[in-house]
Order: C-alpha cells, then structure tokens, then sequence
C-alpha cells in the first residue's frame, strides 16, 4: 500500500462530515480542507517514521504500534469505541504541535486553526491505523498476504517495518 492509500482512507473514514468540518475552521471549500487532510497526514506518517528511527522515542512509538496492533480484549470495555489507540494519539498529538507550527508558518494561519485540523485528523488516523492492523492480524500478515510485504506478524520485525506496513510503503529497507 502507498502513503497515497493511506490519506485515501483516512479521507474516507473522515467523511463529508468530517471534511466539512475541517473547511469550515479553515475558512475554505473541500478542495482545500483535502488538501490540509493530505498535508497533516503526510506529516504525521513522516513524523512517526522519524520518531520510530529516533532512540529517544522508538520505545514511546513501539508501544503505541503494538497498542494498536493487538487485538482487544474480549468482554472489555475500552475508551475509544474498543479500537484503544490511547497510547498512539499522544504520540500523534506529540507529532503534531511542531506539524501545526510548521504549516502555519508556510500557510499564514493561525497556529490554533492549523491545530484544530490535527485535531480532527489524529482519531481518524489511529482508527485507520487499527483498522490495517486488525487486516494485518485477519490476513495473518503471512508472508505474501495482502498486506504483509513479507514480515510475519504484527510483533515482529522492527516498528520501523510494522509502521511501514500499517502505513504503507511496505517495510524499511536495510
């Protein structure tokens, strides 16, 4: 799967709703709050890569991939609507701060209404992010399954190749 698969998901599970949402903070029509999903969740997936890389944080990010990659528990009520995600949307918010500055300052918009748009962004993101991990444990991530590009499960292999396969791009290359 490309990154482009993966801001065409997070667009769809946003929804017209969603998006609508996004153009009313923005001050602009559905083109352009397209355009602020793609640009945050370029950024956010960039982000993540980079932190997984990073000693300092490849523990925080490790974590919250295998938050996200494991099923959840039977019988038990989690916050979130059962798709957990608690640990990866910290990490996500993280990311996020200097994202929102950044665009910000290339765009000229507040910080605030760049930042409302990371807001809307982050569940949706780790809702995505959970619904390829819940197709990656369903497909048994067996080598050559859809979705797999070759590693076998969703606790191995580095969480820089787990991250490439939930986000797409397939695993890093050594």
């Amino acid at each position: 799967m490309s990154d482009d698969s993966f801001q065409r998901e997070v667009l769809n599970e946003l929804g017209d709703g969603g998006l609508q949402e996004i153009a009313d903070a923005l001050g602009t029509d559905a083109t352009g709050a397209q355009d602020a999903v793609g640009t945050s969740v370029s950024a956010l997936s960039g982000g993540l890569r980079e932190a997984a890389a990073e000693p300092a944080q490849a523990d925080e990010v490790r974590e919250a991939v295998g938050e996200i990659s494991e099923p959840p528990l039977e019988g038990v009520v989690t916050l979130g609507g059962g798709l957990g995600g608690g640990l990866m949307a910290g990490v996500l918010a993280k990311l996020a701060r200097p994202a929102a500055a950044a665009l910000a300052k290339r765009t000229g918009m507040p910080v605030a209404t760049v930042s409302r748009v990371f807001e809307v962004v982050i569940p949706v993101v780790v809702t995505v992010l959970a619904q390829r991990a819940a197709r990656r444990r369903t497909a048994g991530a067996a080598p050559g399954s859809p979705g797999s590009h070759g590693t076998p499960g969703p606790s191995t292999g580095s969480v820089g190749d787990v991250l490439g396969d939930l986000l797409g791009g397939g695993p890093r290359k050594p």
